[in-house]
C-alpha cells in the first residue's frame, strides 16, 4: 500500500479534520447533507488533531479510505454487528491470550471502521490499565484515562477526547497502576460500563483489554462487558495456548478470533478490486 497516495486520499475526502475550538465542534442535532444521521456533540470533549501519516507508520491504517486491510475489518465488524445485534449487545472486550499479538491495533482498526458507519458512534476505551498505548498508537500525549475516574473521580467527560474523527471518541492515558484487577472488577468500573450502555444505544463501546494469560485483568473484566473477541497471532499463538484462554473467559460472552498478521494469498485478492 502506498502510503503517501492514501493520505493524499484521505485528505481529499476529508478523513482529518483540522483542530477546531469545541466552540466550533458538530453541534448536536446537525445533519450531514442526505446520509441519514445526526452528527455527535463533541463540544465538551478535548479535540486533537491526528496525524495520518503517523497513523500509518504505526499501522492504525483504517483511517485511510484504500487500505488493503479495511475490507477484512469490515467483514469482522459485519460479523460482530450481526451478533451484537441480535442479543442487544453493544459493549464489546478486545483481548488476546499473550502479549504481542496485535489486541490494541485490532481494537484501534475496528474502532475507526465501525465509526465509519452513519448509524451508530464509537467510544474506543483503553483499559490496559498498566500499559496504556492506545493514544501512543494514534500519535497524541494524554496524562489521563479511566483510572483517573475510578480512582480520582474526575469526570468521564473529562477523559473523552475527540481525534477529529466523525463518530469515534477515545479514553486512553494516564499513568499505570499496579491493582489494575481490582479497579477492572470494582462496582465503580460496574456502573460505568453500566452507564457507557444504556446513555448511548446507538454507541458500541470497545474496550482494549490485557491478554488473558498474563494477568487476572481480563478475566476479572470479562463479566462485566457482552462480548469478547480475542486476537491470535498466526503462526506464533500455539493451540495450547488458545485453549488455556478460552477456558478462561466466559464461553457465552465469546465471539470468535481474529487471526492476525496472516501471510498468504488472501491479501492478494483484494488486488483484484
Amino acid at each position: 500500500m502506498d502510503i503517501k497516495k492514501s493520505i493524499e486520499k484521505a485528505k481529499k475526502l476529508r478523513l482529518e479534520v483540522k483542530n477546531v475550538p469545541s466552540s466550533q465542534a458538530p453541534e448536536q442535532g446537525t445533519e450531514n447533507g442526505d446520509l441519514g444521521w445526526v452528527s455527535p456533540d463533541y463540544c465538551e470533549s478535548r479535540s486533537i488533531e491526528l496525524n495520518l501519516k503517523k497513523l500509518g507508520k504505526n499501522r492504525c491504517v483504517c483511517i485511510l479510505p484504500d487500505a488493503q486491510e479495511l475490507g477484512f475489518y469490515k467483514v469482522l465488524r459485519t460479523q460482530i454487528q450481526h451478533r451484537c445485534k441480535e442479543k442487544g449487545w453493544n459493549t464489546i472486550m478486545i483481548t488476546s491470550a499473550l502479549p504481542g499479538e496485535g489486541k490494541t491495533l485490532t481494537s484501534i482498526n475496528l474502532a475507526l471502521t465501525f465509526a465509519k458507519q452513519f448509524i451508530h458512534t464509537v467510544l474506543l476505551v483503553d483499559c490496559d490499565f498498566k500499559r496504556q498505548n492506545v493514544h501512543k498508537y494514534l500519535g497524541f500525549s494524554s496524562d489521563r484515562g479511566l483510572t483517573d475516574n475510578l480512582v480520582e473521580d474526575v469526570p468521564l467527560k473529562d477523559l473523552i477526547i475527540w481525534p477529529c474523527v466523525e463518530k469515534l471518541c477515545v479514553i486512553s492515558g494516564g499513568s499505570p497502576v499496579h491493582n489494575s484487577t481490582e479497579l477492572l472488577s470494582s462496582p465503580k468500573m460496574k456502573t460505568i460500563i453500566t452507564e457507557m450502555k444504556k446513555r448511548y444505544p446507538d454507541r458500541y463501546v470497545i474496550f482494549d483489554v490485557p491478554p488473558v494469560l498474563v494477568s487476572a485483568d481480563a478475566t476479572a473484566f470479562a463479566p462485566l462487558v457482552d462480548c469478547i473477541v480475542m486476537v491470535v497471532q498466526a503462526a506464533s499463538t500455539s493451540i495450547q495456548d488458545v485453549r488455556n484462554a478460552l477456558e478462561m473467559i466466559p464461553q457465552e460472552k465469546f465471539l470468535g478470533f481474529v487471526l492476525n498478521r496472516q501471510a498468504g494469498p488472501m491479501k492478494d485478492y483484494y488486488k483484484y478490486y
